[in-house]
């Protein structure tokens, strides 16, 4: 990993007697996009709320873009973009107004940069238009130009999707893609959608009651390939793939191998000359889905369609 804008260092938050987060650990490195998934009651939202300044927490350490929260809190969240659910604006103003306020917040945003984050969204034909006029998936756009409009180290997306249509879900994607290519920006995007997590981040945290369970990087998944065959006799077949070291699950008369593709030919090559029939040969995809329900034991911190 780049060198941390995000770092979270054994983080707890207690309300009252209730322990909310514990012992909460993790980095986002630069340029990186990383899905935060939890069911109602997990710590996700309180997660998101410590990160961006709305709460205070009880013991730990937040660094942003080398800055301490503690020592230097104005400076850490300087380097701070969120989106928290739909983004709220003066709807009797027009887009680019609404811009212009939010820039007088902060040093240094020109007109040029405004100019510049409009176009990069995409909403030059409409940026001088009341956003009482705006559909949902404009106004998201134009969240998403306030939230980069000082050029943050990093992005927070709390549900940013809801109540967009598939189109309008995509064209976020593609908007966000864009900027974390063109800018660098490291972006953390809290979602109940495991698709949303599989078509856009490069890692994936699962929080359960006050806990990060799973911490993975999604691009290692996709080296992970796998193959099903159906190899004749299958007991003697397993025995020899024990003894020559190949990693599968046994289903019925189908062998389910960890093997990357190209590693096929050889394989099919060698059970051939050892005598087996080799009747089927198939790959398969481990989907997000599938990981999911193994590293949550059946998906006891589901991706439902309820928010936080």
């Amino acid at each position: 990993m780049q060198s941390a804008v995000l770092k979270v260092e054994k983080v707890d938050k207690r309300i009252g007697r209730h322990m909310i987060l514990q012992d909460i650990s993790f980095e986002i490195g630069q340029g990186e996009i990383v899905g935060l998934l939890g069911p109602n009651g997990s710590g996700k939202t309180t997660l998101i709320k410590l990160i961006v300044g709305l709460m205070k927490k009880n013991n730990g350490r937040i660094m942003i873009n080398g800055y301490s929260q503690d020592d230097e809190f104005v400076k850490s969240l300087s380097s701070v973009g969120a989106i928290i659910e739909n983004p709220e604006f003066y709807t009797y103003l027009t887009g680019l107004e609404n811009l212009e306020l939010y820039a007088a917040m902060h040093d240094e945003v020109s007109d040029e940069r405004i100019h510049e984050v409009v176009k990069r969204v995409r909403l030059e034909h409409a940026i001088h238009q009341k956003v009482k006029t705006y559909s949902l998936g404009m106004k998201q756009r134009l969240g998403i130009a306030q939230a980069i409009l000082h050029q943050p180290h990093l992005l927070i997306l709390d549900e940013p999707t809801n109540g967009l249509d598939p189109a309008g879900m995509k064209e976020f994607r593609e908007h966000l893609q864009t900027l974390v290519k063109e800018e660098g920006t490291s972006v953390l995007f809290a979602t109940h959608l495991l698709h949303e997590v599989e078509e856009l981040c490069d890692r994936m945290m699962i929080i359960q009651k006050g806990k990060i369970k799973v911490n993975a990087n999604l691009r290692d998944m996709d080296g992970k390939e796998q193959v099903l065959m159906n190899i004749q006799p299958v007991e003697k077949a397993v025995s020899w793939l024990d003894t020559h070291g190949h990693t599968y699950e046994q289903n019925g008369q189908h062998v389910l191998l960890q093997l990357n593709k190209e590693r096929v030919p050889e394989l099919n090559k060698q059970l051939v000359l050892a005598g087996f029939d080799v009747l089927e040969i198939t790959p398969q995809k481990q989907s997000i889905e599938e990981a999911f329900m193994k590293w949550t034991e059946g998906g006891t911190a589901d991706a439902s369609t309820h928010q936080e």
